[in-house]
């Protein structure tokens, strides 16, 4: 049967019918804001901007189209995680900061579902909670580690025993795992696509095939003409080292995706996600998965080199050994060796010390480096934006990222070098405690 490497991805081939391009910028404008990259961040922050306040003229400028990065990649996980685990977060900002930034994107995946559900977006959206399986004893340790810190700090991840787990998710070589009800499964290209026609319809332009130049504090110079705006803010995560001085901002670390073929009933009785649950385990090097809505096995990972210069490049979003150890990895969790349809892959943006933000400061805006947790968090992102633009004081614009300035990243060849040790280095630790087990 044929594998399809397919360009970006299956979310975006199986919506099926072409779309329509959108136009280019025509020329120099005048807008009230100007926002740079039409992902999740871009669109949601034009969303709520033109709820709040429809006078505004908004426009959103995209170098490809609507959803061509990873907000039309990405494994479909609307997930309440955060990077920075609450422990870490507390010792930095205080207990009530730390509980209230993730009780907010805990939140943020309800909210997801309910302005798919009003806008009419057919995402396939399922809150089926997330499964993190434990595999070993090490794993073990750190699915009990987790969820002893969330008691301590009254969130919702529950401690699995080995039964339990493999109710959820029927791998092999089960001894427990956690479950946190804060996730949907969806599609996350369906999301992009439908999130763009929505805020079209309320009077925001989308400008594709515009590629920004430059962001400047009331400009962005675009290779299409100029365009002016009170507030100019940048949305473009993996994509944001390729503008202009910005190139040790955000890192563009690849993550890489399998698709199953359709699997049979029995199959699913076996695997179980009844719920659609999202799924991963407790090893370092992370993997993620979930059960589409056509009941295919979309299964991801990180593991593809850091490219030098924190270049981006079509060719990396296929890598063979990579594409060749999901595979590997998926028939070791469920004992299976499915067909594959599909492989594709794309860049993310990770932050020098993995802290998202968000912010406004003399007209720039800003938000990104979710470290991969980028399709809830960048609507709890927008919503802040549109609070901060449009002067709004709210719980969200008290949290701790808005306002946060992550330190740049080393410059060539130490970031390529730390970069890529350190992907090989949590491998390696996998590796040793696979053996163990």
């Amino acid at each position: 049967m044929t594998i399809h490497d397919v360009s970006p991805s299956f979310w975006l081939s199986a919506l099926g019918e072409p779309r329509a391009a959108r136009p280019a910028l025509p020329g120099d404008r005048s807008v009230d804001v100007a926002i740079v990259g039409a992902g999740y961040t871009g669109l949601w922050t034009a969303y709520y901007l033109a709820r709040a306040d429809p006078s505004l003229r908004v426009a959103v400028l995209e170098a490809r189209y609507a959803g061509f990065g990873a907000s039309g990649r990405n494994g479909g996980w609307c997930s309440g995680l955060f990077p920075v685990p609450v422990g870490a977060l507390a010792r930095r900002h205080g207990r009530d900061q730390a509980v209230a930034m993730h009780r907010a994107l805990a939140r943020t995946v309800d909210e997801v579902g309910r302005a798919a559900a009003a806008e009419g977006i057919d995402c396939d959206f399922a809150k089926g909670g997330t499964v993190a399986l434990a595999r070993s004893a090490a794993q073990l340790r750190r699915a009990e580690a987790e969820a002893a810190e969330a008691r301590e700090y009254g969130l919702d991840v529950t401690l699995l025993d080995a039964a339990a787990a493999r109710e959820r998710c029927g791998a092999a070589g089960v001894v427990g795992g956690t479950f946190s009800p804060d996730c949907a499964a969806l599609q996350p290209a369906a999301l992009a696509r439908g999130l763009a026609a929505a805020v079209e319809r309320r009077g925001v332009t989308i400008y594709e095939g515009t590629r920004a130049l430059r962001l400047a504090r009331g400009s962005v110079v675009t290779d299409h003409g100029t365009v002016r705006a009170d507030v100019v803010v940048r949305a473009l995560e993996g994509y944001t080292a390729a503008l202009a001085g910005h190139r040790r901002a955000l890192a563009p670390v690849y993550s890489l995706m399998i698709a199953t073929e359709p699997l049979p009933d029995e199959v699913w009785q076996r695997i179980g996600l009844a719920r659609r649950e999202t799924f991963t385990d407790h090893r370092h090097l992370i993997v993620y998965g979930q059960r589409t809505a056509d009941d295919r096995l979309a299964f991801g990972g990180r593991g593809a080199p850091y490219h030098f210069g924190s270049r981006v490049r079509t060719a990396y979003d296929r890598e063979p050994a990579v594409f060749a150890a999901l595979r590997r990895a998926l028939t070791d969790l469920f004992g299976i060796d499915p067909p594959l349809a599909y492989r594709w892959g794309g860049p993310l943006g990770i932050p020098r010390d993995w802290m998202p933000s968000v912010g406004l400061a003399d007209g720039l805006g800003w938000a990104g480096g979710y470290v991969g947790d980028g399709v809830a968090a960048a609507n709890l992102a927008g919503r802040t934006l549109a609070d901060l633009i449009t002067g709004t004081d709210s719980e969200r614009t008290r949290l701790p990222w808005t306002g946060h300035r992550s330190r740049g990243w080393e410059p060539e060849p130490l970031r390529w070098l730390g970069i890529n040790a350190a992907l090989r280095g949590t491998a390696l630790r996998d590796a040793w405690e696979i053996a163990r087990r």
